[in-house]
């Protein structure tokens, strides 16, 4: 057994949309009592550290529905059925960016809201990044700027809140711990 596991007893489907589904989850508890469990079911996501020769964190501005306003962020993508993270990860960079690069390395993984959610983000750090010609366009539904920004400008846009979501917060204090490390 599971520390402090909380077994399902029942699970109710809630809502099934095109990008998550809630359920209610009757679960007992490690003492036996029973509780309620509200969860978003979602399939993952990838996020990309994508670093120009120049040394320039390439971000993309759009536009969040949930918040109600446009935020800078690093590239992300939601994982198709079936499909590996990596692959997400080149296919998300490309369609946001317009970039490319020469091979992708797995940072971390982690979760978003697990009080709530079983949302899970791959981070990568994209390699010797290229401007791809050909470039495949992004989803019908989504409009994107691109942006290149320092370091400096990452942090003040954190500071002046235009960088406010978990995973382009993450990414650039890993920038900073590197950066860091490397003096």
């Amino acid at each position: 057994m599971k520390k402090f596991e909380e077994k399902t007893v029942s699970t109710e489907k809630i809502f099934e949309g095109k990008v998550i589904s809630l359920q209610v989850d009757v679960v007992e508890l490690p003492d036996g009592n029973k509780s309620k469990r509200e969860i978003i079911k979602h399939p993952g996501a990838v996020a990309i550290i994508a670093i120009t020769a120049e040394n320039k964190i390439i971000m993309v501005e759009q536009y969040r529905k949930a918040m109600d306003r446009s935020i800078v962020e690093i590239p992300a993508g939601k994982l198709e059925k079936g499909e590996e993270p990596v692959h997400t990860a080149v296919r998300e960079l490309e369609e946001e960016t317009g970039y490319e690069s020469e091979w992708m390395e797995h940072i971390t993984s982690f979760y978003t809201s697990p009080g709530f959610a079983d949302e899970i983000v791959h981070l990568y750090f994209a390699h010797n990044l290229r401007k791809k010609e050909n470039a495949a366009p992004c989803d019908e539904d989504e409009f994107v700027e691109v942006y290149e920004l320092s370091l400096e400008e990452a942090e003040l846009y954190m500071k002046e809140g235009r960088i406010c979501d978990a995973k382009t917060a993450y990414a650039v204090q890993y920038l900073q711990l590197r950066k860091a490390l490397e003096l």
